[in-house]
């Protein structure tokens, strides 16, 4: 394996990759060291190809690759390292609370002033918001949690850009015409929603947050099956039965009564211990994206976190870490958890108002298969 400078290097490297909107792993982090320990190090070409090969898997990524390579490897000038406008079509989610958005202005005759005053809205800290503000701020959470991750299913569906040919169709079909197959009808797999399992900390330090998303956890739990809800402080609770119901606002009750350890201290390790011991181990995790929201305190040992973290990583299809902290420009992972977190996060966002939201459903409705289907 490469020393211990490369492999610092690298996984620092996938942070770069992660904070530009490349989806990179522990896994790929780990084919890159591979891929590296069977090149020669000391030649350019073969460090470019090997981490290129094994830590970008889209064409529109090669870009962005290649100009994060430069400026860390090569130390060249640093550009402004992010998507074209023409590589980013408006995503379902935008449009969802755009339309949202749209209506509550047009029900109010004031289009344009509405606009402007739901985009003060989206970038309102989530903290900061009166009580009116949150109300409206409630409707385009629902909005934006209607996206999902997706994952290709067994089952195929018709479609004529298939791959793979519906035999059964076509033989239907010719019995119109005399057993000759003049269409060929074809088939692709189905894209279903996939497992979403989101931790969410109610300690003291994550409280000025807390309601408002417990309330985003409410909006992504009536998306339908397949979406677990826990919160954690001192000790791990499962939310999932308390959310379900429709009324938020009674949701949010019985989920405050619920969690008695609300506004306390954080063990992080702990929680996601008993969260793998319990629920790892029913399979809930397996194939699933997790989301954990926190700011990263911990109270006890911070490698604790770090085994766990690495333990959920191995099961989970994809984690990503919101951290409402990292919505101040200034902010760094100083704090011992989250620094021993960071290393098997797959995205690392902030969570700290609509729009930081808005990103994470379109993280979460764009995350990509790491393995092949």
């Amino acid at each position: 394996m490469p020393g211990t400078a490369i492999l610092r290097h690298v996984v620092t490297f996938g942070r770069v990759l992660r904070e530009v909107g490349i989806e990179v792993g522990p896994g790929r982090v780990a084919d890159a060291l591979r891929g590296l320990d069977a090149v020669d190090v000391t030649r350019q070409d073969d460090v470019y190809f090997a981490l290129r090969q094994t830590l970008v898997s889209r064409h529109d990524e090669l870009e962005l690759f290649d100009r994060a390579f430069d400026a860390w490897f090569l130390r060249g000038p640093v550009l402004p390292l992010v998507r074209r406008s023409d590589q980013r079509p408006e995503t379902r989610i935008a449009r969802a609370a755009r339309e949202t958005a749209g209506e509550g202005a047009e029900a109010e005759g004031t289009s344009e002033l509405g606009a402007s005053e739901q985009e003060l809205l989206r970038r309102k800290d989530l903290a900061e918001m009166t009580p009116e503000e949150f109300e409206r701020a409630r409707r385009l959470m629902e909005a934006i949690a209607r996206a999902r991750p997706l994952r290709r299913s067994r089952r195929r569906q018709p479609d004529p850009r298939g791959d793979v040919l519906d035999l059964r169709r076509m033989l239907r079909r010719s019995l119109r015409s005399g057993g000759d197959p003049a269409e060929q009808p074809w088939k692709r797999r189905k894209e279903v929603p996939r497992k979403l399992v989101v931790l969410c900390d109610v300690s003291g330090s994550m409280d000025a947050y807390a309601r408002a998303l417990l309330i985003f956890l409410h909006a992504l739990v009536g998306t339908g099956h397949g979406v677990e809800a826990f919160a954690f402080g001192t000790r791990l609770t499962r939310l999932t039965p308390e959310l379900a119901t429709r009324d938020p606002e009674a949701a949010l009750e019985r989920a405050t009564a619920t969690a008695v350890d609300w506004g306390s201290g954080t063990r992080i390790g702990a929680s996601l211990a008993d969260f793998n011991a319990v629920y790892g181990r029913r399979a809930l995790t397996r194939g699933a994206v997790v989301v954990i929201v926190s700011d990263g305190w911990e109270r006890d040992d911070p490698g604790l976190v770090g085994r766990e973290m690495a333990r959920l990583a191995r099961a989970a299809y994809a984690v990503v870490w919101v951290n409402p902290l990292k919505g101040n420009p200034e902010y760094e992972p100083l704090a011992g958890g989250m620094r021993a977190a960071l290393p098997f996060v797959d995205r690392f966002l902030p969570g700290h108002n609509l729009s930081s939201l808005e990103e994470l459903a379109t993280v979460l409705a764009g995350i990509e298969r790491r393995h092949a289907a």
